[in-house]
């Protein structure tokens, strides 16, 4: 059983399971460095701050890293992310790591909680990755993101049907959503369909059991109900 405080790198995790992630999801070396730095902040910070859940931290790296880091393969041109509800970091913080080389790379973390706010903040500092952290409700922040975006992601944060209705600002503006979800995603999409037109296209996740949402395009299926199933 996990420890639910003071763990260190040692007791949280293992060799081979970063070895067994960075061969799903190969980085360069120098990636790899910021990882690490990363990786061990969020293990001090752990023991105060719940940043994710403990029964996960003997597979950080296969369950958080590498899940993050797979996104990257599905669109490896995009330079301008925004993920929303940060979190502890995934995807936001991994996909900054693995960018910080990449010209114009930019990653917008919006998210809620001061503490975890302040967790982001010192992630990206210690990592010298590239990165904005946004304190704020995610509805009340995509709006401000000006300028160009590449892709809007999720992971854990909410359902379908209301991530959509968040992402929609960029996603008209041309960014790809990629959404992390887990083996209930046909039932979320059942039910994203009653608010929007989509034509979703399902990824297999590498780490197993989770699937990825791509969505290139969304509309609002009835102008007259919100995403919520409240009439306006």
């Amino acid at each position: 059983m996990a420890q639910r405080s003071h763990q260190t790198p040692a007791s949280t995790g293992s060799e081979a399971d970063k070895v067994a992630a960075l061969t799903l999801t190969p980085v360069s070396h120098e990636t790899e460095a910021r990882l690490d730095r990363y990786v061990d902040l969020l293990l001090e910070w752990q023991a105060k701050t719940n940043l994710v859940a403990a029964s996960t931290l003997p597979n950080l790296w296969t369950r958080h890293i590498a899940d993050s880091l797979q996104l990257l393969t599905l669109a490896p041109s995009a330079k301008v992310w925004v993920d929303l509800g940060s979190g502890g970091g995934f995807p936001g913080v991994v996909l900054a790591c693995a960018l910080a080389e990449t010209s114009g790379a930019m990653v917008y973390l919006v998210e809620r909680n001061a503490k975890k706010a302040a967790f982001l903040r010192e992630a990206l500092r210690i990592s010298a990755s590239p990165g904005i952290v946004h304190l704020a409700e995610i509805g009340d922040s995509v709006d401000r993101i000006a300028g160009r975006v590449d892709c809007v992601t999720a992971r854990a944060v909410a359902p379908l049907h209301q991530l959509i209705r968040f992402a929609e600002p960029l996603v008209k503006r041309g960014a790809k959503a990629l959404f992390l979800k887990g083996q209930d995603v046909e039932a979320e999409l059942t039910e994203a369909t009653k608010y929007w037109n989509i034509k979703p296209r399902l990824h297999s996740s590498r780490t197993g059991g989770g699937w990825i949402v791509e969505l290139d395009q969304v509309e609002r299926r009835d102008q007259s109900a919100n995403v919520d199933g409240h009439r306006a």
